[in-house]
């Protein structure tokens, strides 16, 4: 997909390089010039600035030197660790560097051929749900002959040098670097989903057994997931002053770091290892830094490592120096650490032998209009008159549960930092259970059940994962206080199909054929909560059936019960309001289907809209005999055709 990577500011790349070469000019790129404003907005460098290109730097430049590696880079005078820590997931997959890298090799020094060099670069980034090809000089700002920012262990490779003024540019400078998050630096080298998880809410240090399967849950490929784990994580909470301060633990308060390796390591010597089959699971991090280091159980000289033979020591690749990469035990992990993304690129591919899902993605907007019937930006369910006035979602669950991901994700606001602008605003969702047949926007909340509600957070993004039994549901995104204006990108993920789509209507449409036709007079909605004592049958398996006016809904089947709940709801735009609506109770059977009763309503304005207990009756003209049993049910009808 990042081939066909749209070129930021209309510059692209090739076209650019080629016209360089004829004119035997190093490219300067005048998108993003060597001045001040390219480098800060408010807080300047710690030195003279000079600009300065590899070759100016070290007399044999390379883009890569030994490959690239999650160990190459280290934070320069910026306080971008959450970017640096992306770089290091991004290098263990080379599937994705590829792609933020393209045609390497064609970048890449040639010492045989130096006349094909033109100073010019570019990088891809998924951005809003598109890729972005940027392109910069090689032009890096310098402070005594040294990168001033993020830069290799190796004084001759530039492939983070580079990949870093690429994202400085589409971020506006490289102060709008200053502060961010690890898992948004990871989707936007990926187009993954990012998902935050608490660790001190999951409480996992208590509960080792919960923590490791939880933890391979996250990263099991057979969930249909490549996934990139922990990406950051922030030890301890930390106030403003205290951040970055080391603990004595040696790590280092709100601080990001990267995950480069789970193991699980087996523990002993030669053949008592072998039929011992002892392990203990660990976690290996690095600091952005390149230095300061964990120095409890399990790091790089700590006596643990003795219960761990010498060929698995190996395996491992143990090293004893302070380079800023360590291993933990994962119950000091989840100690110590307080909050980790998992970014996870989903696979929706139709060709894969893996589990595969169904995506759907949405862009929308929260806007403002006078109009109530146009208003998009409502705010959260704390604001009951404005509510749902936001843009609703409308989508199927049609397997009896299905686990479902969905990702709001708002447009990133580092590029306004310049102006006072660059904070994220408080975003979230809430999800509803909605008439089985709902084909309009929803104008208040009667019987519709509140499923879940996201947490609101001023992040970029906003995750969350359940499961939901079979239904129609209604995904509202919003912003946390009413009438704040935004863009968003909604991905819905599912095992089946959703038919996810935007509910942009407030009621029927008005129709050439109308006048013949006729148009809906009332609408009306009906809850159907359960029936009770029903008629005993060799196997009970009921379900329901609403019917009016030629349509109807079918709830699920309530399998080996004589009282089940439907928990169905339906709505009727009806033309004819003194058609009465009719609810059937069935048994399935694979044979026949079995009538065990009915009630008709009249589905009135005036009738009571308090929830009722119903007797069963039967059908045709002995419906006003009794059957065993009773039904449940609520019904709410009003002349307002926006009026639910």
């Amino acid at each position: 997909m990042a081939s066909t990577a749209t070129p930021y500011k209309n510059q692209h790349y090739s076209e650019l390089k080629r016209k360089c070469l004829e004119d035997k000019k190093l490219f300067e790129d005048p998108e993003f010039p060597v001045t001040n404003a390219s480098l800060f907005y408010k807080k300047p460098p710690p030195g003279r600035v000079e600009w300065k290109r590899p070759r100016e730097i070290t007399g044999e430049p390379h883009l890569f030197v030994d490959g690239i590696s999650s160990d190459d880079l280290n934070q320069g005078a910026l306080g971008n660790c959450w970017f640096v820590a992306a770089c290091s997931c991004l290098a263990l997959k080379p599937d994705l560097w590829h792609k933020v890298i393209p045609h390497w090799k064609e970048q890449e020094w040639d010492s045989k051929q130096p006349d094909n060099y033109a100073g010019i670069f570019h990088f891809r980034f998924w951005v809003f749900g598109e890729w972005l090809d940027v392109v910069v000089d090689d032009r890096l700002p310098t402070i005594n002959d040294e990168l001033i920012y993020c830069h290799s262990k190796a004084n001759n490779e530039f492939w983070s040098a580079l990949l870093e003024k690429a994202y400085a540019k589409l971020s506006g400078c490289y102060e709008s670097l200053d502060g961010g998050n690890t898992g948004d630096a990871v989707v936007d080298f990926s187009g993954a989903v990012a998902e935050a998880i608490n660790l001190e809410a999951e409480a996992f240090y208590k509960d080792e057994n919960k923590m490791t399967q939880s933890l391979k849950s996250q990263l099991s490929c057979k969930q249909g997931c490549q996934t990139l784990y922990s990406p950051r994580l922030s030890p301890l909470q930390a106030s403003p002053t205290e951040r970055e301060a080391r603990m004595a633990c040696g790590l280092m308060k709100g601080h990001a770091y990267s995950v480069t390796a789970v193991k699980k390591v087996r523990l002993g010597h030669g053949l008592v290892a072998y039929f011992q089959n002892e392990t203990i699971p660990l976690i290996r991090m690095r600091n952005p830094w390149g230095k300061v280091e964990w120095n409890g159980p399990w790091s790089d000289s700590s006596a643990e490592w003795e219960k761990v033979g010498s060929k698995e020591r190996g395996n491992l690749g143990i090293t004893v120096k302070d380079d800023g990469e360590f291993w933990m035990a994962f119950t000091d992990w989840c100690k110590y650490f307080t909050e980790a993304d998992v970014c996870r690129l989903i696979n929706t591919s139709l060709l894969s032998t893996e589990k595969t899902w169904h995506e759907v993605v949405h862009f929308g907007s929260w806007t403002k209009d006078t109009d109530p019937l146009k208003n998009r930006s409502g705010g959260c369910m704390n604001h009951k008159q404005t509510f749902l006035q936001n843009p609703q979602y409308l989508f199927d669950v049609t397997k009896e549960i299905d686990e479902v991901l969905i990702s709001l994700q708002q447009k990133d606001m580092k590029i306004h930092k310049s102006i006072g602008q660059g904070e994220n605003l408080t975003i979230g969702f809430a999800i509803f259970k909605v008439e089985l047949n709902r084909k309009y926007r929803m104008h208040d909340l009667i019987t519709q059940t509140n499923v879940q509600t996201s947490t609101y957070i001023n992040s970029r993004t906003v995750f969350m994962r359940v499961k939901l039994p079979k239904g129609r549901y209604v995904i509202i995104p919003t912003t946390f206080q009413p009438q704040i204006l935004g863009d968003f990108m909604l991905r819905l993920y599912s095992g089946e199909d959703s038919g996810c789509r935007e509910l942009t209507g407030d009621k029927p449409s008005v129709r050439c054929w109308t006048v013949f036709t006729g148009y809906p007079q009332v609408v009306t909605q009906l809850y159907i909560h359960g029936a009770e004592g029903l008629e005993n049958q060799d196997s009970a398996d009921p379900y329901v059936i609403v019917s009016c006016e030629g349509s109807s809904i079918r709830s699920t089947v309530k399998a080996d019960t004589l009282e089940p709940v439907f928990d169905t709801r339906a709505i009727f735009y009806r033309k004819k309001p003194t058609k009465p609506i009719t609810v059937e109770v069935w048994n399935s059977n694979a044979v026949k289907d079995q009538f065990m009763g009915q009630v008709v309503l009249t589905g009135s304005a005036k009738d009571s809209t308090n929830p009722q207990r119903l007797n069963l009756r039967k059908s045709g003209r002995a419906m006003a005999d009794e059957m065993p049993g009773s039904i449940t049910l609520r019904i709410v009808t009003t002349t307002e055709l926006t009026g639910m």
